[in-house]
């Protein structure tokens, strides 16, 4: 019986062998779509990492304080 782990090597050597041939073999028709990849993938990276900024408002929060944009220091004053 074969060991877990000689089982993951040998997975291992197949995949990159594989990964090998498919990279010489099809070079050129992965290098042909990477230009339509990265335009496909600007929208999608904008629609994604747009979310992470919050919301900017300048009404007056609780306590008579207005809120400020962020800044790069992570949003934190240093008064």
């Amino acid at each position: 019986m074969v060991s877990r782990s000689l089982r993951t090597i040998i997975l291992c050597a197949f995949l990159a062998i594989l990964g090998f041939f498919l990279l010489t073999e099809h070079r050129a028709h992965l290098f042909g779509a990477l230009p339509y990849v990265l335009l496909l993938a600007c929208p999608l990276l904008h629609l994604f990492l747009h979310g992470r900024h919050g919301s900017q408002t300048s009404e007056a929060q609780p306590g008579g304080k207005q809120a400020r944009p962020s800044d790069h220091t992570g949003g934190h004053s240093h008064e």
